[in-house]
């Protein structure tokens, strides 16, 4: 599997590009610009906007000079607690007893992008995450304290608040039909390097979390080739029109040209609910499960004896959590889910973005085979319980 790298501020084992290293209002996006040949031999360049030409015959450069005031630094710091070297070791605990733990101060840098002129910004939760203090630096110079509005890990999107007036903005596109092959902008501060500009295009949409190794996201992530690294984490990726069409937030370690974008309109329906209520309310059946294959029944089938599962198909699952949705309904593990409100599944992909559309409080239809038969249950998903770090 690779190994995906969100970091804020410090190196986690899941997090995106960030570490000194998603109210809006909803453009269509403008799904294909086409250069056409002028008299002069020389491409015709996208507008930005509408109405008059752009006087930059260089796309990037008009991109940056509409948005780049719109983008800022992030930085956090927290203190985090350690033992003495060692003395994390049961057996030495026994005679030495509990020591004093040593307390420091961890540092982090990420991006962001001003939605509201009065102050309210957009950028990964894994950069703020745990942040005893957030700061926000603006392309004019000026440095402010930030406020975390709200935070959600499961989609890495959170909200912070400065307190500014008539801030400059950046415009939000529409991600919905966005295709490979067209060309995108990134800003941020990778590394330090504050308003650092590069350029690609969208490599592919709907990578799922699974794909890219962060299967504990409910995101399909836009990939991209423009360059992003450490501290890049929560800047904007933008189409040829200037317009946020993804927030930057993963990279793959040791890989060139993969680099991944939580596309804008789920950024824009997470953010309207912090900005709202400070959490978002994530569907949560309390299911584990696996995708089954012809050689996985075949394997199960050989260990377990007697066809211990007869399906050819469908989603396997393999641990019910106790007290949750699933097991009140009934579910058991060796259930494999057939269908979901009458909606065929064949993935264990299709079964989260199911759930992750459908709402707290309101039953969903499961049909499952068990044991050669066929069974159906309802099930009512509750809030997702999420843990932060604090």
């Amino acid at each position: 599997m690779p190994l995906i790298i969100l970091t804020s501020i410090g190196i986690f084992a899941l997090g995106g590009c960030s570490g000194g290293a998603n109210i809006l209002n909803n453009e269509k996006l403008d799904d294909s610009v086409q250069a056409k040949n002028k008299p002069n031999n020389r491409p015709a360049v996208p507008f930005i906007g509408g109405g008059s030409e752009s006087k930059n015959p260089n796309f990037v450069v008009n991109v940056v000079q509409q948005v780049g005031p719109a983008v800022v630094r992030i930085d956090t710091s927290r203190t985090v607690s350690s033992l003495p070297d060692g003395f994390d070791d049961p057996f030495l605990r026994r005679f030495f007893g509990d020591q004093p733990s040593r307390r420091r101060e961890q540092r982090g840098s990420g991006s962001g992008f001003i939605i509201n002129a009065n102050g309210q910004i957009l950028t990964n939760a894994h950069v703020v995450d745990g942040a005893d203090t957030v700061s926000v630096l603006l392309k004019d110079g000026r440095r402010l304290n930030g406020k975390v509005l709200g935070e959600d890990p499961l989609t890495d999107v959170a909200v912070i608040k400065i307190d500014a007036n008539n801030l400059p903005t950046v415009p939000i596109g529409n991600s919905e039909n966005l295709q490979p092959g067209e060309a995108v902008v990134a800003i941020g501060n990778p590394l330090g390097l504050d308003y650092t500009v590069t350029s690609g295009i969208i490599s592919a949409t709907g990578r799922s979390s699974s794909d890219i190794g962060a299967s504990d996201k409910r995101v399909d992530y836009i990939q991209t080739d423009a360059a992003i690294n450490p501290g890049n984490s929560g800047g904007p990726l933008l189409n040829a029109r200037g317009q946020v069409i993804g927030m930057n937030t993963a990279i793959i370690r040791g890989a060139q040209g993969l680099g991944f974008a939580i596309p804008m309109n789920t950024v824009q329906r997470i953010s309207q609910e912090l900005i709202a209520k400070g959490r978002v309310d994530h569907p949560f059946l309390g299911i584990q499960m696996v995708t089954l294959t012809p050689e996985m029944k075949e394997r199960l089938n050989s260990e377990l004896g007697n066809p211990a599962v007869s399906a050819d198909k469908g989603v396997l699952l393999v641990r019910i959590v106790p007290r949750s949705p699933a097991s009140r309904a009934g579910l058991r593990a060796g259930d494999v889910i057939q269908s979901i409100n009458g909606q065929a599944v064949n993935k264990n992909d299709e079964v989260q973005k199911i759930v992750e559309k459908s709402k707290v409080g309101e039953p969903l239809k499961i049909k499952v085979e068990r044991n050669g038969r066929t069974v159906e249950l309802n099930v009512t998903p509750a809030p997702l319980p999420v843990e932060r770090r604090r």
